[in-house]
């Protein structure tokens, strides 16, 4: 979808509501609070500022729509963690925290990870540092012009040039009238490949990057998606509009 000028002054204040509501969650985690709590401070900064969860019953369609406003996806769980009462944070968990917000119509995404308190290792602070770079890495190559397969490619490159991998069954997506749309955005890829980008177009990018191999696996809640290998992982994502010139990152704010 191409938005039109109006559409994007809108996708811009989207993104930084979306933006402020996920540094409020972030500055929530700690050792002991349920990821119940953090979906709560989630859903009112959002409400607060005039838009609405994007992930709250979606799809709206589905026998088993997302019952949360916020994902919290813990260690080896990869995305689409559910935020219940049962799940409390603990020290050196890593946590992804995955939101979305609707203004006016047009949706932002957005996704960020960290360490619950003192990290257990320093192999999870280098999955962090690797993941967030491979973010700015995909980022770099979303420019009018040029294909899916640029970001994918030069994504999986860095990340396996650290010694990581990332998942495959899994990938970034447009965004924009929908939280998910066309084109798919693969984090693996060769150059010059797949979708055109094309001026004003919107895009989440978003590597999950894994310590172990790739392959994942649906837990029985139908939502979450964790390794098949119960090895850690780590998930950034930013919502990008696509230019003639610097891609523009709509959720920096």
């Amino acid at each position: 979808m191409i938005l039109n000028s109006q559409e994007i002054e809108i996708l811009k204040v989207s993104g930084k509501i979306l933006s402020n509501s996920l540094k409020k969650v972030v500055l929530g985690v700690k050792p002991g609070i349920k990821a119940s709590e953090l979906n709560r401070i989630a859903e009112e900064e959002i409400r607060r500022q005039g838009a609405k969860p994007a992930f709250l019953n979606y799809p709206p369609d589905s026998d088993n729509p997302f019952p949360y406003s916020l994902c919290v996806s813990v260690n080896h769980e990869v995305v689409h963690g559910l935020a219940s009462d049962t799940k409390v944070l603990k020290e050196g968990d890593i946590v992804g925290l995955d939101l979305g917000a609707n203004y006016k119509g047009i949706f932002t995404d957005m996704a960020k990870s960290v360490i619950v308190g003192k990290a257990k290792s320093q192999k999870d602070i280098e999955l962090l540092k690797v993941t967030e770079e491979a973010l700015r890495v995909g980022i770099e190559h979303a420019v009018a012009g040029k294909k899916t397969g640029d970001i994918g490619y030069a994504i999986e490159t860095y990340v396996k040039s650290k010694g990581y991998d990332v998942v495959r069954s899994l990938v970034g997506h447009g965004v924009g009238h929908s939280p998910h749309e066309d084109p798919q955005v693969p984090n693996f890829g060769y150059q010059n490949k797949g979708d055109l980008l094309v001026k004003n177009m919107a895009i989440a990018i978003e590597p999950m990057v894994v310590v172990g191999k790739h392959e994942v696996r649906t837990g029985k809640d139908g939502w979450t998606v964790l390794t098949a290998d119960y090895k850690n992982a780590a998930h950034f994502e930013h919502t990008v509009l696509i230019t003639d010139k610097k891609p523009v990152i709509i959720t920096a704010g």
